[in-house]
């Protein structure tokens, strides 16, 4: 098997557990490749000229590994899933930040984790994606977590007319409308309310951000639907975000369209754990907070 590694370049601990790997790979003459800005940010701690032949572009390691090791938070799996979905390659989530729900390997956890890797004793889950495209424009965008429509600059609120397989859903007022995934339920679209949803299921949510009404609420539709979404005037330019990474700023009148894509992104997953395991570990889930130690 042949391992990608990448990360994120501002997180503290990449080069350290960067190192690691690439030693442990070097010892045990495993197969790796890493792009070259993270071979400049390693130099001065591995022998450059073992290294050279393992450095290509960064967007090159889909084409030359089996599976992509993340060093970093959610953030860079969900960067590595639009470079990488369309090879289907497995990612394994290794997590140096904080939460890290979708990087759920810590780092006392990576020399067992990848033990079990080498010996074949891991799971791949896949997970679905959405793709979204802008007016009538040939280039389409994809995400894992979810599409974001807000405003870029202004306090004030718009409306976002949404269509479902072209008929009328309804017109939110507020700060805007979240398509998301069943992974990004419990991302953005948890912080503004919506259910909690398991990702092998084949749905997407469509969740208004502040909506100026009581009776409007996070709706969940079939995963081979068609979300039209139109704004037709706003106090300033409309905000279109990828997993709060890509953006576009746009002037209104704005229509885009997102719908279930055929690229798929592919998780790695250890065989004693499962996604509730992940959810009571990592968001307290069904804690009671009188059990928790305040002091």
């Amino acid at each position: 098997m042949k391992f990608g590694i990448a990360g994120n370049l501002e997180k503290p601990e990449l080069p350290e557990v960067a190192v690691k790997i690439i030693r442990r790979f070097q010892r045990e003459n495993i197969p790796f490749f890493i792009p070259s800005n993270l071979a400049k940010k390693i130099k001065n701690k591995v022998y450059k000229k073992n290294l050279g032949k393992h450095v290509v572009a960064e967007d090159e390691l889909p084409q030359k590994c089996d599976m992509l090791i993340s060093l970093g938070g959610d953030g860079t799996i969900l960067r590595m899933a639009r470079l990488i979905c369309p090879y289907s390659v497995p990612i394994l989530g290794v997590n140096l930040g904080k939460l890290g729900f979708l990087a759920e390997v810590s780092i006392d956890e990576l020399d067992n984790c990848l033990d079990e890797i080498l010996r074949g004793e891991y799971e791949v889950e896949e997970r679905m994606m959405l793709e979204a495209r802008i007016g009538n424009s040939r280039k389409i965008m994809y995400a894992l977590n979810d599409f974001v429509i807000d405003q870029s600059s202004s306090s004030r609120m718009f409306s976002v007319k949404t269509y479902v397989n072209g008929e009328f859903l309804a017109k939110y007022t507020g700060d805007g409308v979240i398509i998301a995934t069943p992974t990004g339920s419990t991302a953005y679209a948890l912080s503004n309310g919506g259910p909690i949803v398991t990702p092998t299921n084949n749905i997407i949510l469509i969740s208004p951000i502040c909506p100026h009404t009581l009776t409007a609420r996070t709706v969940v539709v079939p995963g081979d639907s068609i979300i039209g979404l139109k704004v037709e005037s706003a106090p300033g330019k409309i905000h279109f975000t990828s997993d709060g990474q890509p953006e576009k700023y746009l002037v209104p009148p704005v229509e885009a369209q997102v719908k279930r894509s055929l690229l798929t992104t592919k998780l790695v997953r250890r065989k004693n754990t499962s996604f509730f395991d992940v959810l009571r570990r990592k968001l307290q889930w069904g804690v009671d907070a009188r059990d928790l130690d305040t002091k």
